[in-house]
């Protein structure tokens, strides 16, 4: 329960146009200060528990195995750890653009699901809580890579969950 308050908080703040990338080229250590606060801890907590979930459990948990045997003792960046992930998954999934439109861009998206009778369709924009006109910055370049799951009346909640990647503006 704290941990989903601290998440809907961090929500909140990514919501507003005035919030910040997670991941982004620093300068100085202020700089470097100012990056480390609320947001980026929760919304980095985030952001792997939704891999973790799209990935398999096993998957991620390799993924993580590779990447602190293949950096221990050494500085990493982003980039090693979705390599390592790339490398789990054998090509079958490129982790590190995935997980590149959720941590150089600020905010996060709203999808929007439709169903017609059997058809299904999704569509994404980013999410504005309220636009800050001293702030304000276009989001139409905004475009993540949405892992989806779900399940069919076919299937029951723990054996047959489907997943689909939204990596455009909308898919059905």
């Amino acid at each position: 329960e704290d941990f989903l308050n601290l998440i809907f908080k961090a929500m909140m703040k990514d919501s507003l146009n005035s919030s910040h990338p997670i991941s982004s080229i620093v300068q100085s250590s202020e700089q470097v200060e100012e990056m480390f606060d609320a947001l980026s801890y929760v919304k980095g907590a985030s952001l792997l528990l939704m891999l973790k979930q799209y990935l398999t459990k096993d998957v991620f948990q390799a993924g993580v195995e590779v990447y602190l045997h293949n950096h221990s003792y050494r500085s990493t960046k982003s980039d090693d750890l979705w390599d390592s992930m790339n490398e789990i998954t054998n090509g079958t999934l490129d982790v590190k653009k995935l997980m590149k439109t959720w941590t150089l861009h600020k905010g996060f998206p709203l999808v929007t699901v439709v169903r017609r009778g059997r058809n299904i369709s999704v569509q994404q924009e980013q999410f504005l809580y309220r636009v800050e006109p001293e702030n304000w910055t276009s989001a139409a370049s905004y475009l993540w890579h949405i892992p989806l799951t779900y399940i069919t009346n076919n299937c029951n909640f723990t054996h047959c969950t489907n997943a689909y990647l939204l990596d455009q503006k909308s898919g059905m």
